[in-house]
């Protein structure tokens, strides 16, 4: 395996249905909320539910994967928090800072690259993290974004629980556990695959047309250690968390990739409903930018690590 590899094999992919995406969001108004309804309504709750039904992977696997999120998380915003209090960080853009510090793109991105790279462990795992990730997002993330806001944090808590994902969770779980999933090659998974792998491009398609929307009207260097706790100092709080909690071979592996991923779309949308400002710099403006950035520059700082990954030299 080498860099070249990781990049056709895994990045290239990924990249190819985006820039579509982007390019066809430059030069066509497209409706982005209803493509994301049906993504978030309809495709990923099937994705959810077949992967989880079908995933190899162990129970008490799947546990630490829940815990080794909700530590990395924890820790991440620690840091971003202590970083941006010892520069002096406005507190409107500090919680920016910590949104996109410690929120990764481990859907419309992280399930693709995972599913890329790591074939079906990939995308089982990569399905679990974002499951987890949903849960901290509309919780410590709302609180995050909501400290200095004027919108309601005990409404936006509540989102969680209208979330089909969290259900599809609950589902596939609930049907292994009594052992009513559907034979494979049924009609009733045949069906809920078909639609599940569907979810995969339009991820990619939603994430073109964002980033062609999304403004950069903030200089990159009011970003940059969003950027670099991102890219850099993420993949590290990974490998420590992994390594902790036990987390080992492939699931390991992917459980540090998906936390590499730049900077996660939804923190845009708390920070434009219940973000601040300061300094004539909005938490939203701060926020589009870095992700922006950080998906650009992932690029580069992905490959290195799928190959890493992919070699064993990382876990």
């Amino acid at each position: 395996m080498s860099l070249l590899s990781a990049l056709t094999s895994s990045i290239l992919p990924v990249l190819s249905v985006a820039g579509v995406g982007y390019v066809l969001g430059l030069y066509r108004d497209i409706d982005v909320d209803a493509l994301a309804a049906v993504a978030l309504y309809v495709l990923t709750p099937a994705l959810v539910f077949h992967s989880l039904a079908t995933t190899p992977i162990a129970g008490d696997t799947a546990v630490a994967l829940f815990v080794a999120v909700g530590a990395f998380t924890v820790l991440m915003a620690a840091v971003a928090a202590g970083f941006g209090w010892a520069t002096g960080e406005p507190t409107a853009t500090r919680g920016s800072l910590v949104l996109t510090s410690s929120f990764p793109n481990a859907g419309n991105y992280g399930i693709p690259l995972s599913a890329f790279a790591f074939g079906a462990i990939g995308r089982s795992t990569a399905v679990l993290f974002i499951a987890a990730q949903s849960v901290l997002m509309y919780t410590l993330g709302v609180y995050v974004a909501s400290r200095d806001g004027t919108g309601s944090p005990r409404e936006a808590v509540r989102t969680v629980f209208k979330l089909p994902l969290i259900y599809a969770v609950v589902a596939a779980v609930a049907a292994r556990a009594v052992g009513v999933v559907p034979e494979a090659g049924t009609a009733a998974m045949e069906t809920l695959k078909l639609t599940g792998d569907s979810a995969i491009p339009v991820m990619l398609l939603l994430l073109g047309i964002q980033l062609a929307n999304t403004s950069s009207g903030t200089p990159t260097r009011r970003v940059s250690p969003a950027v670099a706790l991102k890219l850099f100092v993420a993949p590290v709080v990974a490998v420590a968390v992994a390594l902790v909690v036990g987390l080992d071979g492939p699931v390991g592996r992917v459980f540090v990739l998906e936390c590499a991923m730049p900077a996660a779309v939804t923190p845009l949308m708390l920070t434009v409903e219940f973000g601040g400002d300061a300094d004539g710099l909005s938490a939203a403006d701060y926020v589009s930018t870095a992700i922006l950035v950080t998906t650009l520059a992932s690029t580069v700082t992905l490959t290195v690590l799928i190959w890493l990954l992919q070699t064993g030299a990382v876990l």
